[in-house]
C-alpha cells in the first residue's frame, strides 16, 4: 500500500509539471528560416503560428512559388525545433517516472 500512495504522489507531481510545461509552451516561441534567412516563420510551442517575414527582395511576381516553397520549409524548420524542445521538457518532466514505451502524455 505504501508503494501507490509513493506512486499516486508521483502522478500528483507529474500532473502538476505538466501544467506548468503547458503553459510554459505557451510562451515558448521558435523561428525557423528558409533561404538563408528570406523567409522566416515563429511558432508557438503549441504550434500556432505567430508570424512569417520575407524579405522585399524575393516580392516578384514571377517568384511566388518560390516563396510559397520558402514559407513551408521555414515553417518544417520551426515546427522541428518546437518538436525538439517539447522532447527535452517532456525528459525533464518523466525523468524517475517509468513511463511503457510509445505512452504519449499530450
Amino acid at each position: 500500500m505504501k508503494d501507490l500512495m509513493g506512486m499516486m504522489k508521483q502522478v500528483k507531481d507529474m500532473q502538476e509539471r505538466m501544467q506548468r510545461l503547458q503553459e510554459e509552451l505557451g510562451a515558448l516561441e521558435v523561428t525557423g528560416s528558409a533561404g538563408a534567412g528570406l523567409v522566416s516563420v515563429t511558432l508557438t510551442g503549441k504550434g500556432d503560428i505567430k508570424r512569417v517575414k520575407i524579405d522585399p527582395s524575393l516580392i516578384k511576381p514571377e517568384e511566388v512559388e518560390i516563396v510559397e516553397d520558402l514559407i513551408v520549409a521555414a515553417m518544417s524548420d520551426a515546427k522541428g525545433k518546437v518538436e525538439a524542445r517539447l522532447q527535452e521538457k517532456m525528459a525533464e518532466l518523466t525523468g524517475g517516472l517509468p513511463l511503457p514505451p510509445g505512452m504519449k502524455l499530450f
